[in-house]
């Protein structure tokens, strides 16, 4: 109830009113049913605006972390990851990656939504990275479509390192049409398969955001603390039908 409150009354309206989110192909989300919500990742309020205007809940994977806070900001934090739909997961130790695809599949044996962001981590620099293959294991081993969410403009709303979002900016955002990788179907685990759908999914992200796309993981660019510009951007992803 505490969701439908926040999205509808308290919180809802007013970042309505302040961005005024423009959504093209809303209705390629179904009524019914289980889905992923595969969606490039720019900044924080890719969490905010992607469930306000999806007409259904979305689950998405958080860190345990952020269910075990001590004290107020904990009870906060707590809350506030809870109300939006999170479902904790331990990150640490060799079975994490095992345990986030357990929960999305879990999610959606329940004809729910469950959201990822194949990148693994947000943009350093607002350019679109290298997809994780986790997405297309939990498509291949659950047999849902896969619904491309691309945040276009939330780079210039919310640059790295910005705490707020600007107020300047109309939040603009595209989903695409449901992808359907049942052509691959029982061959979950194949790294080869897994990689090839996984480029197909973040080709549709980059046609869909205008983002560069960097043919490296984002993870490995803020370790670096190096800018990615020009790097390897010649290798963009090829949609699975013609590289399989």
């Amino acid at each position: 109830m505490l969701y439908w409150v926040l999205k509808w009354i308290l919180i809802g309206p007013w970042l309505r009113v302040l961005w005024r989110p423009k959504v093209e192909g809303l209705e390629h989300v179904p009524a019914t049913g289980p889905a992923i919500l595969a969606s490039n990742h720019v900044a924080f309020i890719d969490s905010v605006f992607l469930p306000l205007m999806v007409h259904r809940p979305i689950r998405f994977m958080a860190k345990s972390e952020y269910f075990t806070g001590k004290g107020l900001k904990g009870w906060l934090s707590r809350l506030f990851f809870t109300t939006i739909g999170c479902v904790p997961v331990d990150r640490a130790g060799g079975r994490a990656a095992r345990a986030a695809l357990d929960a999305g599949k879990q999610v959606l044996e329940e004809g729910k939504l469950w959201g990822m962001y194949p990148e693994g981590t947000r943009s350093p620099d607002g350019q679109l990275y290298r997809g994780k293959t986790g997405v297309a294991r939990l498509a291949l081993e659950s047999g849902v479509p896969v619904i491309p969410c691309a945040m276009v403009n939330f780079h210039e709303i919310q640059p790295a390192g910005a705490k707020l979002p600007r107020l300047n900016k109309r939040v603009h955002m595209r989903i695409g049409a449901p992808l359907d990788f049942s052509r691959y179907a029982g061959m979950a685990g194949d790294r080869f398969v897994e990689r090839s759908v996984t480029d197909e999914i973040m080709y549709n992200l980059m046609e869909l955001s205008g983002q560069e796309y960097v043919d490296v993981y984002a993870a490995k660019v803020k370790k670096s603390d190096k800018p990615a510009h020009g790097e390897a951007t010649a290798d963009k992803p090829t949609p699975a039908h013609t590289a399989a």
